[in-house]
Formats: structure tokens, sequence, C-alpha cells
């Protein structure tokens, strides 16, 4: 069953991250990261055109009050985001009665490969289950994602099945890796 959260107010502290509200004032450290080509495109949303396409895409995220900015501690920007979101075991027999959300997150390419996400994704894991109550989260990839899958797999989630994610913004639809991870009793 989808549960209701809203970021407002949340802050998560990991050794090297901050985890906070999305805001506005994130605009420029946003846009470096989301104008990157491949950066995007690995979530299934196209790269950023322009400053004022980010603009208007952040100003939806911040309203949505589901979407944590990733701000590095070491140099105090903004460097991806991670979401809470409808989970694709909302609409599944075995877990339709568990309280799920899915994770849903993207990293600047010039942070990739130091170990931050997983840390985010934790953090955050800790916080939707030791806090929020929650009974499961959720998480998926591309197949070709090889980076996102580490991550996935790092952080205990488990494999369920193969779906499908239609992108509007890609106009594609791709075969999508579904995992599940289940809070202990």
């Amino acid at each position: 069953m989808d549960v209701s959260f809203d970021v407002t107010g949340v802050v998560i502290p990991t050794d090297r991250l901050v985890l906070r509200p999305l805001a506005m004032g994130d605009l420029d450290d946003f846009y470096a990261y989301a104008s990157v080509p491949g950066v995007g495109e690995a979530a299934g949303w196209k790269h950023h055109q322009s400053i004022a396409e980010s603009k208007e895409i952040l100003r939806s995220l911040t309203e949505s009050k589901h979407i944590f900015a990733i701000e590095y501690k070491a140099d105090r920007k903004v460097i991806g985001t991670l979401g809470l979101h409808q989970s694709w075991a909302n609409e599944t027999g075995a877990y339709r009665q568990f309280r799920v959300k899915e994770i849903g997150y993207v990293l600047s390419r010039a942070y990739w490969g130091r170990g931050l996400m997983p840390e985010a994704v934790g953090a955050v894991i800790a916080y939707c289950f030791d806090t929020l109550g929650l009974d499961a989260l959720t998480c998926c990839h591309f197949p070709e994602n090889s980076r996102s899958r580490r991550v996935i797999e790092k952080c205990g989630f488990k494999f369920v099945r193969m779906g499908k994610f239609e992108s509007e913004p890609l106009e594609k639809v791709f075969d999508d890796m579904q995992y599940i991870l289940i809070r202990d009793p």
C-alpha cells in the first residue's frame, strides 16, 4: 500500500553527505549535473538543455515534497537527488499489503565511483524502516546500468522480476529490473 511522505523539515546526515529537502536555491548545482549527457538518460529522462528547463523541473520536484537533495559536505554542493515514489509493488499481489515506497536516485557524474550513493541509500533505508515504519522498499534499474545495479545490491535489495518502464521524455519503453528490500521483523 502506498504511503504519503513529505520531506519538509527532514534532514538525514551521513559521514560525507546531508540529505535534505530539495530547494530552488539548488538550481545552479542541479543544472550542473542534470545537463550532462548520460546522467538523466540512465534514469529515464533527457539531460537538461538549459538552465530555464532545469528551473522548471526543479520547481516541480520541490513542490512534490518527496525528493531529497544530496549535498556533499566537503564542498557543500548538491550532487544528486534521491526520491521516495509510488512503488511497482503496490500493484503486485504478494506485496500489496506492505507499506512500501520506491527509491529513485541520480548522482552527478563527477562524483561516481566514490561510494556516495550506497551511503545515501543506506541512510534513507534506515530512515524509512526506523522512523517511517515502512515494511519494504523497492528500487529499479535498466539492465545496462551496472552502476545502479551495484548500488542496489550493496544495499541489500533482492531481484524480484523484469518489468517495463515507459519514459515519455525519451519516447521509449525500457526493460526494468525490479528489486525489493523487506524490513526484518
